[in-house]
């Protein structure tokens, strides 16, 4: 019998090949920012409606004035509840355009094949043997595989229509009839495992939660456990509140005149919180790149944020990147872009897959090389990480997904101390520019064998020194730059900081190569490291 060499018809139902071909993912995403700009009016108004009650309250008394302050603090709360559901409309549209984008670079990747191969796609997607070739060059094979790879591409552009007008047309219905509805009393307090929560959420009616998210976002926003969307809801309604309590500490740091040394340190890092967290706002408004969630957000002390890039509960895989030392909400940006560019050379790489990334700075980094020096901010940081990480597993929709932390400096201690004192939920860890994971060998660690990476660059101070009292000794910090330096340190690289080092044969894990950027150049576009984590992101 010899093989066919026509595929039969893509069926008719679902997203075509012709519709496919055509899709503008960028005007849907476009479509999602737009409902999500009126966020900015409902808030306007309700600021109107806030000052209109104040002066009614100054000019106004009796049962009647009562009634109407009653009314206008009601209408208020109403508007209160439609920021989350504008939120959520762009969460679905941009979420359509991404699993749209993906159907695209595989229906793409389909028609390369087919043109390699010398097999002919028409405008319904049939695939067929180009009746110009030689009959002993129409391989059946290579037209059943492009046939495969065409109805996979549309199947899921089917499936991400479907899904999407399903979800939009349950929130159409819910604003037709109830919206919001309180849930009954009992709610998680927090440490409470994510399993735990996801179920208490998953029992919960959908007025119920949009309820939550608008009356109660410090708790929906702050639980490992609770769905991204939900968290991201909760926490942009935090935004504007976090800035507040910065201008408040400003002022107060302020009322000192002249201020002292205290006042002015609080004042510089105030002023460095807000820029921050300005640019923090900014990028989650933004249009172009992976749309922005905000799983958490705080600002004691140096200031904490939690940021997704993509949607990790819907991605096939997922990087948790923990940043090092001085990490704090100044430096939410550039720490972001860092994980976007991880996450954007799994995009060239695997442009059909989806993937996530996380900035996961929810922890007291050391802001000097004395704290430093000591492991207590790595072990206090593990319950929080762990959490968020079992949080990632319960609520991801469909099979798991493959979930890689990656630790830079001192955060690669945190995600070491995490995994030997709590375990991680992760397929695999990365250490670039590691000062030591506290742990002798990988099999401490707790992943799969041959999951545990590391890279040093050959120029990173972390290599040339066995502690941070030598750090400051070396000749390196009067000295630069470190790579003219790095003749001037002999020894044996065997012992960090915090135990074995982790690009070292004896650590029992894999290493791939960096170039010559110091110690924050892992990133860098020509730095081979960037390709080696990409890829171990993707599992390759």
């Amino acid at each position: 019998m010899t093989a066919p060499t026509t595929a039969p018809p893509v069926p008719a139902a679902g997203v075509g090949y012709r519709q496919l071909w055509a899709a503008d993912p960028g005007a849907w995403r476009a479509a999602g920012a737009a409902w999500r700009s009126g966020i900015g009016l409902v808030g306007r108004r309700a600021d109107e409606l806030a000052a209109d009650a104040a002066a009614l309250r100054r000019g106004w008394v009796g049962p009647a004035a009562g009634a109407a302050d009653a009314r206008l603090t009601g209408v208020r709360s109403e508007l209160a509840t439609v920021v989350p559901a504008l939120v959520e409309v762009d969460q679905v549209l941009d979420g359509f355009a991404v699993r749209l984008g993906a159907a695209k670079a595989r229906l793409e990747a389909a028609v390369t094949l087919a043109d390699r191969n010398g097999v002919l796609v028409d405008r319904h997607g049939r695939a067929s043997a180009d009746p110009a070739r030689p009959a002993t060059e129409r391989a059946g094979p290579a037209v059943a595989g492009v046939a495969t790879a065409v109805r996979a591409a549309l199947d899921l552009a089917t499936a991400a229509d479907r899904e999407a007008a399903g979800r939009l047309a349950g929130l159409a219905a819910a604003a037709r009839s109830t919206w919001v509805s309180p849930p009954p009393a009992g709610r998680p307090t927090p440490g409470t495992g994510p399993a735990l929560v996801r179920a208490w959420w998953a029992g919960l009616t959908p007025a119920q939660r949009r309820w939550l998210v608008a009356y109660e976002p410090e708790l929906v926003g702050s639980l490992d456990g609770v769905p991204v969307a939900a968290r991201d809801q909760a926490n942009r309604l935090l935004l504007a509140t976090r800035r507040e309590d910065l201008l408040a500490e400003h002022r107060r740091l302020r009322e000192r005149i002249p201020p002292g040394p205290v006042e002015l340190a609080g004042l510089q890092r105030v002023d460095g919180s807000l820029a921050g967290l300005d640019a923090l706002a900014e990028r989650l408004t933004a249009t172009e790149g992976p749309r922005a969630y905000l799983l958490g957000l705080g600002t004691g002390g140096e200031g904490r944020a939690v940021v997704a890039l993509g949607d990790p509960d819907r991605s096939e895989r997922v990087l948790t990147y923990v940043p090092g030392m001085t990490a704090g909400l100044d430096d939410v940006p550039g720490e972001l872009d860092r994980a976007g560019r991880v996450l954007a050379r799994c995009g060239a790489l695997a442009p059909g897959e989806e993937s996530a990334a996380v900035l996961w700075l929810d922890y007291d980094a050391p802001d000097f090389l004395h704290e430093a020096a000591g492991s207590r901010q790595a072990t206090d940081a593990g319950p929080a990480l762990h959490r968020f990480q079992e949080g990632l597993r319960a609520t991801h929709d469909g099979p798991p997904a493959r979930q890689t932390v990656l630790g830079h400096s001192y955060g690669s201690l945190v995600v070491g101390a995490t995994a030997r004192d709590h375990g991680l939920a992760a397929d695999a860890l990365v250490f670039v520019g590691s000062p030591g994971v506290g742990v002798a060998h990988a099999a401490e660690l707790g992943v799969p064998p041959g999951q545990v990476w590391a890279s040093t660059a050959p120029d990173d101070v972390i290599r040339l020194v066995r502690s941070p009292d030598e750090l400051l000794r070396h000749p390196l910090l009067a000295a630069p730059p470190l790579g003219a330096a790095v003749s001037l340190v002999g020894g044996s690289r065997d012992e960090l900081w915090f135990g074995r080092d982790p690009a070292d044969p004896g650590f029992g894990g894999r290493t791939f190569t960096s170039g010559r950027h110091g110690h924050t150049g892992y990133w860098e576009a020509d730095n081979p490291a960037l390709d080696g984590m990409a890829r171990v992101v993707l599992g390759r």
